[in-house]
């Protein structure tokens, strides 16, 4: 190593750390020899998965996204708190995967007005790094009722059998909320999906979502979908890119889709991220801070 000036106290240097402060001159030329340690910083994220699909003929809700976030004491899913930010090296050449989870398929109805539901899918999951976010429960199909899945939030249970209610799936912890129950009668209402905020309940009871500000603006994500009642319409598709739960289906319909997830990183302006091609991404500013948002596809990131 070559000699330093510095100025007032000596400071410390190695290729590690380094203490004091510095000449310009001597940091260039730590640089140049490779000597200098690079400035790691924090990254916050929110992590959400992809969404379970709704159930067919008196289905349940899909279960939301799960859902993790490390940003401003803003807590998870499932009544979780909030997680701790990610140190990276500005290297370029560290890598980190990012996979944004897809929403599960809707469940359908088949045959006449005797014809049974079949249960959505479950959602996939979302990563960043160490961290994943698994994807929501199905939501069950109906006629006859069926059990919701299991999930970062749980699917809900199916309905449109008298006198029978089944139970929505269970959530992960500190990702999500269960799935809420059918009922058999009066109604046959299927349960509604789980939240990142709050059980499912009876048809459109529950499922609440969580608010997050990591993009600067307040945005309510991972909504549980509801569950349909007698003689309800096809279930709407949960949001994309949100984790929303896709809706159960009524009586004679098909459910919705599940909502795809998505993964959000905010870290300082003055660095930049390098995202793989089989990502999809945008870039914004938001005062001292950039936000990066990942809306599908799967692939490593590397930040300089």
């Amino acid at each position: 190593m070559g000699k330093f000036g510095y100025i007032g106290a000596r400071p410390t240097q190695s290729s590690s750390s380094s203490s004091g402060v510095f000449s310009v001159n001597d940091v260039a030329n730590a640089l140049d020899q490779s000597i200098y340690p690079l400035q790691l910083f924090d990254v916050s994220y929110l992590v959400i998965a992809g969404a379970g699909g709704g159930g067919g003929a008196g289905g349940g809700g899909g279960g939301a996204g799960g859902y993790r976030i490390a940003f401003a004491s803003e807590t998870s899913g499932g009544g979780g708190s909030t997680e701790t930010p990610i140190t990276v090296t500005p290297d370029g050449s560290t890598t980190h995967t990012v996979t944004v989870g897809a929403g599960g398929t809707f469940g359908t109805y088949s045959g006449g007005d005797a014809g049974s539901g079949s249960n959505g899918t479950d959602g996939s999951d979302s990563v960043f790094s160490t961290i994943t976010s698994a994807g929501g429960g199905k939501g069950a199909g109906g006629r006859p009722a069926k059990t919701g899945g299991a999930g970062g939030s749980g699917g809900g249970g199916g309905g449109f059998q008298s006198g029978v209610s089944r139970p929505g799936g269970s959530g992960t912890t500190n990702q999500g909320f269960a799935g809420g129950s059918s009922s058999g009668s009066p109604g046959f209402k299927g349960g509604r999906g789980g939240g990142a905020g709050a059980a499912g309940g009876n048809g459109s009871s529950g499922g609440t979502g969580l608010a997050s500000s990591i993009t600067g603006s307040s945005v309510t994500r991972a909504v549980g979908g509801v569950g349909q009642a007698q003689g309800g319409s096809t279930g709407g598709a949960g949001t994309a890119n949100e984790g929303d739960g896709g809706a159960g289906g009524g009586d004679t319909h098909s459910g919705g889709a599940g909502g795809s997830g998505v993964v959000i990183l905010r870290y300082p302006a003055g660095n930049t991220i390098n995202v793989g091609s089989g990502l999809t991404s945008s870039t914004a500013t938001d005062g001292d801070f950039k936000v990066t948002t990942f809306t599908a596809g799967t692939d490593t990131i590397t930040f300089s």
